[in-house]
């Protein structure tokens, strides 16, 4: 295998009886990326994640993480890896230290290293003054960053996280990335999952994945200018939901974000005056139309159309 590949599948398959929850999938993952697998609730993200950690077997395909096989060396995947989801299982009814403690011993953290990690994580975690403190009394925002804390007191090279920001407010999020990147900087290799399209563009590539496969994958530039061939309009009017309707039963494809719509055309000029007169017609007020840069979201409503 590459050296500088760290997670690697090909062909990779997992079904439920009749039901396919990962379809034939191929991906390569480098060292030190941030990997963004990007879609909806039930795309087959976190099966795919389990199946990268050792933690559920493959129906079919091949595939490695760190040099381990995923069929074969499950238990050396599992000590080589970080991993976190939005259900870790940190403690409640422990103290901060007291959890880190526990993860400590969990993960065969050397007694030379444990003061040192810990204290990295206090750090990171922005902690220092809540060793003390239960578990279950901290915010949000803090229990997400004492988790990943925990999760890589082994300091793993590769790091697994699958939908870690579920649940948080918008500014824990966006602090949450910043520890991402910081070690990302340091040769961290991060794969992570997520359905919040605007945390795409933290990622250096994506794979969109779709009902078990993936649609498309490139760094979120690529992928706009690959798949967004038509332009992106935006659309500022009154009963949105009812003019989405409208526009939608007029072959004019569009989609409500926020208090807005986004509508994909062939020539954006042509599409104002169009979109002005079916609105106007049935006394819809439009206050503003305008040709936008095309977000990842954009792009993945697009893809699924044809998909």
């Amino acid at each position: 295998m590459n050296n500088e590949i760290a997670v690697k599948v090909a062909q990779l398959t997992r079904t439920f009886g009749d039901f396919t929850a990962v379809d034939h999938i191929d991906l390569e993952v480098k060292k030190g990326e941030i990997f963004g697998f990007l879609g909806p609730n039930g795309a087959g993200k976190s099966t795919t994640i389990k199946i990268l950690c050792g933690l559920l077997l493959p129906s079919g395909g091949s595939g490695t993480v760190g040099g381990y096989d995923i069929i074969k060396q499950s238990e050396e995947i599992k000590k080589t890896i970080g991993y976190m989801s939005q259900k870790f299982s940190l403690y409640d009814d422990l103290s901060v230290e007291e959890n880190i403690n526990f993860y400590s011993g969990i993960y065969s953290v050397p007694e030379s290293r444990k003061k040192e990690r810990k204290e990295w994580v206090f750090s990171m975690a922005g902690l220092q003054d809540k060793r003390s403190s239960l578990t279950r009394t901290l915010p949000g925002g803090f229990k997400q960053r004492l988790a990943l804390g925990c999760a890589v007191l082994h300091e793993p090279p590769i790091l697994f996280l699958d939908e870690p920001t579920s649940g948080v407010d918008p500014l824990s999020r966006r602090n949450f990335w910043k520890m991402i990147y910081e070690m990302s900087r340091q040769g961290t290799t991060v794969f992570v999952t997520t359905h919040y399209m605007d945390e795409a563009d933290y990622c250096d590539r994506l794979g969109l994945i779709y009902r078990g496969r993936i649609i498309a994958e490139g760094t979120p530039n690529e992928l706009k200018m690959k798949h967004m061939t038509r332009d992106v309009i935006e659309i500022d009017a009154d009963r949105i939901v009812d003019a989405m309707d409208l526009l939608n039963r007029s072959n004019i494809e569009s989609a409500i974000f926020g208090s807005l719509l986004h509508a994909t055309v062939d020539n954006a000029e042509t599409a104002e005056t169009v979109i002005r007169r079916v609105l106007g017609d049935v006394g819809i007020a439009v206050r503003k139309i305008e040709k936008i840069v095309p977000s990842l979201e954009d792009v993945f409503v697009t893809l699924i159309e044809t998909a």
